[in-house]
């Protein structure tokens, strides 16, 4: 028996739903201090075998009966310590009836906990969600869509106005930088129902970053407080990791070839959109009679995330971040090539943390003949220090930043992580232990 398994944390429990678009951080912490019991993170690429954890599977029911009692029957006997079903079939849709008495009897044929799912549309509050479970005998229940419209259904004292839910959803998007795309998904599923009477609706459909949603909800002061703590932090991180140089490197590759790393980053907001840095670097080098760039990207095959680098002549220009398209990375590697050889690269802002002053001094530091060897010898540091215990940090927050690997767009290289992403990497850290029933496992 596997030793992890630890059933009993699947039963009687109300669970947030795993959601690939919903079930990001902010949504998540929001539904436990709404009153969930346990939350699902991202599906993890590890199964049982290879996990210290609890694994779960979810499914939904097959058209036959006893063709479903088969299947779940058959799912138990791998090991995992509780199976979620969803009572209607993969072609079914929320308007179709939930079958509540599938769930019941695969519930009362295993041994493991079942966990109800399904019934969001009879769903409004807790005790909607006791009788869902009481139809179907399942040990818990999972609720989805429910959760998406209002959160705040997991509440013991009762659901909240739509917008105090909205309110304590975006306060935590601004605080962990949730991506404006994501946001912006999980507002218009709180509006769901009210697009057509809610006076902000227009404006948060036509929205485009979180600054946006702050002024259309009022939360501005807010969020320039969140974005002050962030400049702070990221100036203290930026002197602790050698100052304005932290994140600029030079190195040889394997095929003899010299590669810049830079700190920068694509924001289309800063650009025009009629002449990218990558056009912008294709007319300076055949303009000058450079060659071709040429651009070579990798995709993170867990998360979908990309990052690129481009080779002009025998250099290679890159950044050490992984962004969510392409587009976006290659953009970044062009801003690199462009910054290192001193061409203006039409920006038209500056980014908070960037100046010119500051990219001439990168510009100066990566062609001084002593920078190679002075990022040899921090290479070199760098690679003892990681053999070594942190005791500065204790063993449970080293094995939940451990546990938290699989998170959106990691830096390719974190020792020029920027502070923003090393700001998310100990904050989620932290709620990790703080929310210990944040379960880390994979509905199958």
């Amino acid at each position: 028996m596997n030793q992890y398994r630890n059933e009993d944390q699947y039963r009687a429990k109300i669970i947030l739903a795993p959601m690939v678009r919903v079930g990001t951080l902010p949504m998540r912490l929001l539904a436990l201090d709404y009153g969930a019991d346990l939350v699902y993170c991202e599906i993890l690429t590890e199964l049982v075998s290879q996990l210290s954890v609890p694994v779960t599977c979810k499914i939904r029911v097959l058209p036959q009966l006893e063709d479903t009692l088969k299947l779940a029957k058959l799912i138990e006997s791998t090991g995992v310590s509780a199976l979620a079903v969803h009572g209607r079939t993969k072609t079914e849709r929320s308007r179709d009836p939930n079958r509540d008495h599938y769930i019941k009897a695969i519930a009362e044929a295993l041994e493991i906990p079942v966990i109800a799912n399904g019934g969001s549309r009879t769903i409004k509050d807790l005790s909607d969600i006791e009788q869902f479970r009481k139809s179907t005998g399942a040990a818990s229940i999972m609720v989805a869509r429910a959760a998406e419209w209002n959160c705040s259904v997991f509440r013991k004292e009762g659901p909240l106005p739509y917008t105090d839910v909205m309110r304590s959803y975006l306060t935590y998007a601004f605080k962990y930088d949730n991506n404006e795309i994501n946001t912006k998904y999980c507002v218009l599923q709180i509006l769901h129902d009210k697009m057509t009477e809610a006076p902000e609706a227009d404006r948060c459909l036509a929205a485009k970053s979180l600054q946006d949603f702050a002024n259309i909800w009022e939360l501005d002061e807010d969020y320039q407080n969140t974005l002050l703590r962030r400049r702070e932090r990221e100036k203290a991180l930026l002197l602790r990791a050698g100052g304005d140089y932290a994140g600029v490197k030079r190195k040889k590759t394997n095929d003899g070839l010299t590669c810049f790393e830079l700190p920068v980053r694509f924001d289309k907001r800063l650009y025009s959109s009629t002449m990218t840095p990558k056009q912008i670097l294709n007319n300076w080098s055949k303009n000058g009679k450079l060659g071709k760039p040429i651009y070579k990207t990798e995709e993170r095959a867990t998360d979908r995330c990309f990052h690129s680098s481009v080779q002009l002549g025998d250099k290679i220009y890159t950044n050490p971040y992984w962004e969510k398209s392409k587009q976006l990375s290659e953009q970044s590697a062009a801003i690199c090539c462009l910054v290192v050889n001193g061409q203006d690269d039409s920006r038209l802002a500056e980014p908070e943390n960037e100046s010119e002053q500051l990219r001439r001094k990168w510009r100066v530091a990566v062609m001084s003949p002593s920078f190679e060897n002075r990022e040899k010898q921090n290479d070199e540091k760098n690679d003892h220090n990681s053999c070594l215990p942190n005791e500065s940090v204790p063993d449970s927050i080293a094995s939940a930043n451990n546990m938290e690997g699989q998170s959106n767009c990691q830096p390719k290289n974190e020792d020029t992580c920027n502070s923003n992403c090393m700001e998310k990497s100990e904050t989620m850290a932290a709620h990790m232990i703080e929310n210990s029933n944040v379960i880390k496992n994979s509905p199958c």
